[in-house]
């Protein structure tokens, strides 16, 4: 089910243009520099005034913010992009973006409901560190280096875990009204699966015009090298913030 470069490409990856990987390395660091409030999992400030003031159930416009929050989290889609990046059989990608969002759901709601928050900048260092990891994953890093693929399906549904966790304790800090919490807290989880399927779907696409060409095989190594960076700049921006805060 789980394919890595080890499997698809030459042994050598030094056959990869230099050029190329400062390209994709640039492109995703400008993401994360583009967007910092989309990559903490970050409600922007309209979002922000809405969600502290209303209250009641409001089915629509949670669905809205909950969709808006998957399209602009560039983390998140990083992580996915990661994910989905080896796998070809719709069943395997339905498969793998289930048990991301069975995690990510779960500590949403409940985090927000039994108000269980964690330290912003922590978790989402440590969602910097899921797409590090997945790009570890598929440059065959960990079989190299442990002598066994660990369990992939697993390791996306624990990240799952704390992706959800790093949107419950942003909307912990908006203080949402208790008045139809869960109602408001079901349409927004709604509105990130919606979001999640629009962005997957982008993705797909995308992935299936460039798996048709030659350069996939060539530059697969330098795109995950490239989200790594990204995923380490994650981190790194992530742990500065805490410690200076």
């Amino acid at each position: 089910m789980h394919s890595t470069l080890q499997d698809r490409l030459p042994r050598s990856p030094w056959a990869i243009r230099p050029g190329h990987l400062l390209l994709l390395s640039t492109f995703f660091i400008s993401l994360l520099f583009g967007a910092p409030e989309a990559l903490a999992h970050a409600v922007t400030s309209g979002d922000k005034g809405y969600i502290q003031e209303i209250s009641g159930v409001k089915l629509l416009p949670f669905m809205y913010l909950g969709a808006k929050h998957m399209m602009t989290g560039y983390d998140h889609l990083l992580f996915l992009f990661g994910v989905i990046f080896f796998l070809y059989r719709l069943s395997h990608i339905g498969l793998y973006v289930s048990l991301f969002a069975l995690g990510h759901s779960t500590t949403m709601i409940l985090g927000v409901y039994f108000n269980v928050g964690i330290n912003s900048y922590l978790i989402d260092a440590v969602i910097g560190l899921s797409v590090v990891y997945k790009a570890l994953d598929n440059l065959g890093a960990f079989r190299r280096w442990l002598g066994f693929q660990p369990d992939t399906r697993m390791a996306t549904l624990v990240f799952g875990l704390f992706h959800g966790f790093g949107l419950a304790t942003k909307i912990l800090e908006y203080e949402i009204s208790p008045d139809g919490l869960v109602p408001n807290l079901l349409a927004f989880n709604v509105g990130v699966e919606i979001g999640q399927l629009l962005a997957l779907t982008v993705i797909l696409i995308g992935m299936g015009f460039w798996r048709r060409t030659p350069s996939f095989s060539r530059n697969a190594y330098t795109a995950n090298v490239a989200m790594m960076s990204a995923g380490f700049i994650l981190v790194g921006m992530q742990l500065t913030g805490y410690f200076i805060s």
